[in-house]
């Protein structure tokens, strides 16, 4: 279990991370989002003890992680698959890590092949795509086999065939019963691998609850209806205090209306219909609105 209660980090006058407190839980995939300045890699170094906080604790299991005796058997974590030697092979990297935390050489092979590099162990990190560097960095993550595991934007250079076996790797090992703590932007991805979600804006938490319930909040209850008589459905729904917020060819975007109730409406007047369909949002757009005033970066409008 990850637990982090009122932690902050002051730099001079700006504050990265503002009394920010959540759970993460054994056995689920927690995502962690926030824009870009947001305070997630931050809290993350705070996490792993990389840096001090200003105020507040974080615990692994309920114990500091600096307080952990060799590290890599209690949390692992990928931050930086930038962070190697880029003149040693992966074999020598991460053997070097498993003599500093008291693990045996027989996990250096089995966790390149679990990540799929066993062919590429001899040869130089320097050599390696970021791909491949974001699977060594996995590799590091997994080699002291422990039960709480970090990971910030891990997929990022990956091919598809790579996002889909992380994807199903981060289920596993929740499944296993670890804590997964996973930072990423790609929402579409963070919508098939996570349970549970800590949103952050501007070093302070904006959400923490199941993917399934932020979700929700986007869901406008919209309906999107086809008819060849498009402009006599539309007046009957603003007539039953439906909103339609767009009708073009034939398409028919309504607020304010079940499915059922326009399906009913249709075929009491005998209107044909030709598609009905509820639909939701989904995470990106929750995500956006609730993060519409934490963005430090945005653009303008494009034409």
């Amino acid at each position: 279990m990850i637990e982090v209660s009122e932690l902050t980090k002051n730099y001079g006058h700006r504050t990265a991370v503002d009394r920010l407190s959540f759970t993460a839980q054994p056995g689920r995939v927690t995502g962690f989002l926030g824009p870009n300045g947001a305070g997630k890699t931050t809290t993350l170094r705070l996490l792993l003890g990389l840096d001090a906080p200003t105020s507040g604790t974080s615990a692994v299991n309920g114990v500091p992680f600096h307080r952990h005796p060799r590290g890599l058997r209690h949390i692992g974590a990928l931050l930086d698959a930038g962070h190697v030697h880029r003149g040693r092979s992966a074999r020598a990297h991460l053997a070097a890590l498993a003599r500093s935390n008291g693990l045996p050489s027989r996990r250096v092979d089995e966790v390149l092949a679990e990540v799929g590099l066993a062919e590429a162990a001899g040869r130089r990190v320097g050599g390696f795509s970021l791909g491949m560097r974001q699977r060594l960095g996995i590799a590091a993550a997994l080699l002291g086999d422990p039960p709480v595991l970090v990971f910030d934007e891990p997929v990022n250079g990956m091919d598809p065939e790579g996002v889909r076996w992380a994807r199903r790797l981060f289920r596993r090992l929740a499944g296993e019963g670890r804590t997964v703590f996973l930072s990423s932007h790609l929402m579409a991805e963070m919508e098939h691998t996570a349970d549970d979600l800590v949103v952050i804006g501007r070093g302070r938490l904006l959400a923490a609850e199941p993917l399934r319930e932020f979700a929700a909040r986007a869901a406008r209850g919209e309906v999107e209806v086809s008819t060849p008589q498009a402009a006599e459905l539309a007046e009957l729904l603003t007539a039953a205090g439906g909103v339609v917020a767009s009708a073009v060819e034939g398409q028919l975007v309504v607020s304010g209306l079940s499915a059922d109730r326009v399906g009913a409406l249709a075929h009491e007047h005998r209107i044909r219909l030709g598609g009905l369909t509820g639909r939701t949002a989904g995470l990106e757009t929750a995500f956006m609105e609730l993060t519409a005033d934490s963005l430090d970066y945005q653009a303008g409008a494009t034409q």
